[in-house]
Parts: C-alpha cells; sequence; structure tokens
C-alpha cells in the first residue's frame, strides 16, 4: 500500500508579488542621496500613469534624538495623521513583507532604496564609491534588469558580471541618460500589464425572475453562452461563473469556474475567480443583461485605467457604479478580501470605497438587467424595436 503525504495546508495560487508589490525595483550601488534623486525624477514620469510608491530607511544625524515621535512615545502602537494635502501614519512595531504588500497595495510601480531594503528585481548602479558596499550586496543580485554607469565609470565590473550570469543580456545605461532610463520603465510597466480574463456571472438561482436567467434565449442562444461569446472576442480566456452543480449541465465546449467562495452570490464569484488566477484582470458581466453589446464592451476596455482597483459603468438609474459590469485589476483580489474580513460582500461598495474609474455609458439602455418578469417583458420589446430599426422590418 502507497501512503500519499499528507499535506497539511491547501495549496492556492500566489500572486506573483515581491515584498512591496507586483513591479517593484530597488536601486543600489550608488549613495542613498542620488538613488533618492534618480528615484525621483523616474517617479515624476511614470507617476502620470501609474501610482506609484517609494520605500527607504531613514538616515539619522548625528546626536539626533532617536526616541518615538508623537504618541508612539506613549506607547501607541500607530498615529495617524491628516496633514491637509497628504496623510502620515506612523508605526513602532516592525514590519515584514506580508505587512508591506499590505500597505503598499494600491501602488503599481515601487523603487526602493536598495542600500537598505530588498526587492524582487534589481537595478545597479555601478559608481566607484559604493564599490566596497556593492560588494557585500552580490546575494541580493537575484534579478537584475538595468545596469546603470555612474560619471567617470564606462563598464560593469567583474565582480558582479561573476554575480550576474546573465550580465550581457542587462541593458547598460549611463545614469544622466535620463530618457532611456525612463523608456526602460515605461516598457516593463507595459510588459506588465494584466492579461484579461472574462467571467460570465451565471450561477444565481434567479429567484425574482422564477426561471434562471442564464438560459433565457434573448438572441439564438442561451445567454450565458452569448455573453461569453461576445467576451471571447476581447478576453484571453473566458469563464462560465457558476454553482458547482451546474458544471455538469454546460455545454462542455464553455470553460467553467465554480464559486469557492459559497454563499457570497457575485462576489464570491469575483473572489473565486481571482483565487483560480490572482495575476488576471477579470471583466465580469452578468448574465442578466440582454442589451448588453460589443460596443459597450468595447467602450469599457478601450477605457481601461490599470491604475484603478476596476473599470466600470455609473448606473443610469442610481448614479452608482454597476460593479457587475466591471473590470477587476488584480489589486483588487486584496481590496475585495478585506472588505470581506469587515463583514461586507458588496462588490459595489468596494467600488465605491477604492480607487475606481467609472465611466458614463456611450448607451445607456445596455446596462438595463432583467431581475422581474416585466422587465423581461420591457427587454424583448427593446429588443424587437432595435431589431425593427437595424433591418428595416
Amino acid at each position: 500500500m502507497i501512503s500519499q503525504e499528507h499535506k497539511k495546508h491547501t495549496e492556492l495560487m500566489k500572486p506573483h508579488l515581491g515584498n512591496f508589490g507586483r513591479n517593484e525595483w530597488a536601486i543600489l550601488g550608488t549613495p542613498c542621496a542620488s538613488i533618492k534623486r534618480l528615484s525621483e525624477e523616474i517617479i515624476s514620469e511614470l507617476s502620470q500613469s501609474y501610482k506609484c510608491a517609494y520605500a527607504d530607511a531613514a538616515h539619522p544625524k548625528e546626536n539626533e534624538n532617536d526616541s518615538l515621535p508623537g504618541r508612539l512615545s506613549a506607547g501607541a502602537f500607530a498615529e495617524y495623521s491628516d496633514k491637509i494635502n497628504h496623510h502620515e501614519l506612523a508605526i513602532s512595531q516592525s514590519l515584514n513583507p506580508f505587512q508591506f504588500r499590505k500597505l503598499f497595495s494600491d501602488a503599481d510601480f515601487v523603487l526602493v532604496n536598495g542600500n537598505h531594503q530588498e526587492a524582487k528585481s534589481q537595478v545597479v548602479v555601478i559608481d566607484k564609491v559604493k564599490e566596497v558596499s556593492l560588494k557585500k550586496k552580490l546575494n541580493r543580485l537575484t534579478d537584475v534588469q538595468l545596469f546603470l554607469l555612474a560619471e567617470g565609470e564606462s563598464e560593469v565590473w567583474d565582480f558582479v558580471k561573476e554575480a550576474v550570469p546573465n550580465w550581457n543580456s542587462i541593458p547598460v545605461y549611463c545614469v544622466d541618460e535620463k530618457e532611456k532610463i525612463i523608456s526602460f520603465f515605461r516598457e516593463k510597466m507595459k510588459a506588465a500589464t494584466p492579461r484579461l480574463n472574462g467571467l460570465v456571472l451565471a450561477g444565481g438561482k434567479s429567484l425574482r425572475l422564477g426561471t434562471d436567467k442564464g438560459r433565457i434565449n434573448w438572441h439564438g442562444k442561451e445567454q450565458r453562452y452569448y455573453v461569453a461569446d461576445l467576451l471571447q472576442k476581447f478576453c484571453d480566456q473566458v469563464f462560465i461563473s457558476c454553482r458547482e452543480e451546474q458544471q455538469m449541465e454546460i455545454d462542455t465546449s464553455y470553460k467553467t469556474l465554480a464559486d469557492t467562495f459559497i454563499g457570497l452570490g457575485p462576489y464570491g464569484a469575483i473572489l473565486s475567480a481571482f483565487r483560480e488566477q490572482p495575476d488576471s484582470s477579470w471583466l465580469v458581466v452578468a448574465c442578466d443583461l440582454p442589451l448588453l453589446d460589443e460596443n459597450t464592451i468595447r467602450f469599457l476596455i478601450d477605457h481601461r485605467n490599470l491604475s484603478s482597483t476596476g473599470t466600470t459603468f455609473e448606473s443610469p438609474w442610481d448614479g452608482l457604479p454597476e460593479p457587475l459590469i466591471t473590470i477587476w485589476e488584480p489589486k483588487s483580489y486584496s481590496t475585495l478580501l478585506s472588505f470581506l474580513s469587515q463583514g461586507y460582500s458588496c462588490p459595489r461598495k468596494a467600488l465605491i470605497n477604492s480607487y475606481a474609474t467609472i465611466l458614463k455609458p456611450p448607451v445607456p439602455e445596455a446596462l438595463m438587467n432583467v431581475n422581474t418578469k416585466e422587465e423581461m417583458g420591457k427587454a424583448y420589446e427593446m429588443l424587437r424595436r432595435n431589431l425593427i430599426e437595424e433591418t428595416g422590418h
């Protein structure tokens, strides 16, 4: 009899995070003042498109009072201050990557002072002033992506080449070639764009309507298949979200994704998708939108804001975001889990209280959803009228 090794913990798909976030670079090999100056120049350019962050360590001056500031000195572990044009949070306890990732969860792009902190990827500056220091940090060079030559330097040092086997395939710029450096990071961020998957929400029980909304034939096929086919034109992969017991009834030519967050409705479906592929973005569409068309989907994708928690439409009926026709970016996974931990399972509330991009729909009627028999009849009439306008009969 062959015994199988017992696994104590469920294996989960882990997002590709570093110590602070998905896209992070430690700059090391040059004085801290130079790292700060270079980081400011890079952030100044990239912050127009991305939420940027910077991580460093303090440099206490000689004879400087090292006592804890404010109420931390009285024993508080944290003190928050509203500085009107910015906010400060001081924490007395030590932080590790798990806490850092939580604090930096909204950041798209993180630069780190590599003289003090480590990051997933590195930018190495060849600078005689820090040669000895760099020799002590060779174990940190795990994914060097760029070399920068300080003034007076002409090539990468031999001991660095020995520590970085693929050194000759890594770009080398002078530290004052700012346009090239900015372009390097822009290309890296462009390449890091998450792939877009589609998720058709078809797991509801349709209690108000009295019939399965996903199986209604509005366009010559069941609506769950119609929406899946619609999303196939825009997404890398498309899944029909359903309850586990529904999987056997769905056409095998369509991929399914069963809820693993049970009893949470659409909220659980979205979390289940991120649990499956946490590094993907998810275009989530409910199957109760019979007037939804290709142009509306294209408009949403064309105006997608990668730096947001999600990109969605403003409801033409109540002015609130429409969570069930939304592109949820990977950073929203932690946001949704955070709301759940506080007792909320409303995706609309998550959008309202996070950094979402909310668009005016180009055709408001396309967002009409059907939950009752009366709305169903209205939708059939609108589809009939649209067909007459398109065909003339």
